[in-house]
């Protein structure tokens, strides 16, 4: 078990990571989320023991290993920045931590035959780094992490240079490597989508400061504020400052927007009511579903979904639509709110009420 106790780290008098606590299982996946420079690598370099924290302290199955350097853990990190030794072979890269760790020769030819299967690197054995692309050095790290059988495995952002089918399958096959080991997996992203595809549990940062950790689906259904709704949306998250009166919030145009029975129980007064885009839609898909006009700003067409910019308004919107659809600039166009599908939050950016359907 790895445990995070108020650990926090002050670089030239700014605070990098923010009074951190959680506890990581043996065989579990832990997802960090958050935008660039919210601190996900900096607390993995803590995990690992590459940095001293400035306070708080750090244990690994019962043990302070605060300070302790990482030569002295059984840590594996893999950056999205590979790191390969030149002037060895593939199979030699993938097969050094087992020989520093002195394990027979059948094993060592064993397990790297098995970890190039998996990451399709047979065929390049035999070359050096510099020898093969990025994406096949990339894998070369991975499978060094793999065979390393580490107690803490550490991938920051690892898949950013793999092409798509290969990002696909690894994302299923990892955690599964991993977990049969009873390893602990940390992963960081910054993508909200990798964090739902992985599954496990996740933690949301903001600022160095961890805002919710729990099993992911929950973080995405019921995040605790604000920050956590709009670092797990993608495109980002649709928000409207509105009234909350009776059993409605109102918009303008006289037009109300029906309180759903899950929140009923919050008080009247001012909110950011929130949604994600794909619940935004073209058409009503509920009895309850309000329709309102907006300006479209502008609209993008990816193939099989459309991304519609849209004012109403001071707020702009993002709908994400399946199928393609077109508009022209400054047109205005009915669009459907669900209520089914509302996060609202207080002054302070706290959730004042959840919806279990959030994420139908």
């Amino acid at each position: 078990m790895l445990e995070l106790r108020n650990v926090s780290k002050v670089v030239s008098g700014q605070k990098h990571i923010r009074d951190v606590s959680l506890t990581l299982t043996h065989g579990s996946l832990n997802v960090l989320l958050g935008p660039t420079l919210s601190g996900k690598t900096s607390l993995m370099r803590l995990m690992a023991g590459l940095d001293v924290p400035t306070s708080g302290s750090i244990w690994f199955d019962g043990v302070n290993v605060t300070g302790m350097p990482v030569q002295k853990r059984n840590v594996a990190m893999v950056y999205q920045q590979f790191i390969n030794y030149p002037a060895m072979t593939v199979y030699e890269n993938i097969a050094s931590p087992l020989r520093v760790a002195g394990a027979p020769a059948d094993k060592i030819k064993s397990e790297v035959h098995r970890a190039a299967e998996l990451l399709r690197l047979t065929p390049y054995l035999d070359r050096t780094p510099l020898n093969l692309s990025g994406g096949q050095q990339q894998r070369t790290a991975l499978a060094r992490a793999i065979v390393k059988n580490a107690g803490l495995v550490l991938l920051d952002e690892p898949l950013a240079n793999l092409d798509y089918k290969l990002r696909e399958e690894l994302r299923a096959e990892l955690p599964k490597i991993f977990a049969e080991a009873g390893t602990i997996f940390v992963y960081a992203t910054t993508e909200p989508h990798e964090a739902l595809l992985l599954g496990g549990h996740t933690a949301t940062l903001s600022e160095g400061r961890v805002t919710q950790y729990g099993p992911t689906i929950d973080s995405f259904r019921k995040p605790v504020d604000l920050i956590t709704a709009q670092t797990f949306a993608d495109p980002p998250l649709n928000t409207i400052v509105l009234r909350k009166k009776g059993s409605g919030f109102e918009l303008d145009g006289g037009i109300t927007l029906p309180v759903p029975q899950q929140l009923k129980g919050v008080s009247d007064g001012i909110y950011t009511v929130a949604f994600q885009p794909h619940h935004l839609a073209l058409s009503a898909t509920s009895a309850n579903a309000v329709p309102v006009k907006a300006k479209v700003t502008a609209t993008e067409i990816t193939g099989s979904e459309s991304f519609i910019r849209l004012d109403f308004a001071d707020a702009h919107w993002i709908m994400l639509a399946h199928g393609i659809h077109h508009f022209e600039d400054d047109q205005m166009i009915d669009v459907f709110i669900d209520p089914r599908h509302l996060m609202v939050f207080d002054g302070d950016g706290r959730a004042a009420a959840a919806t279990a359907a959030l994420a139908a």
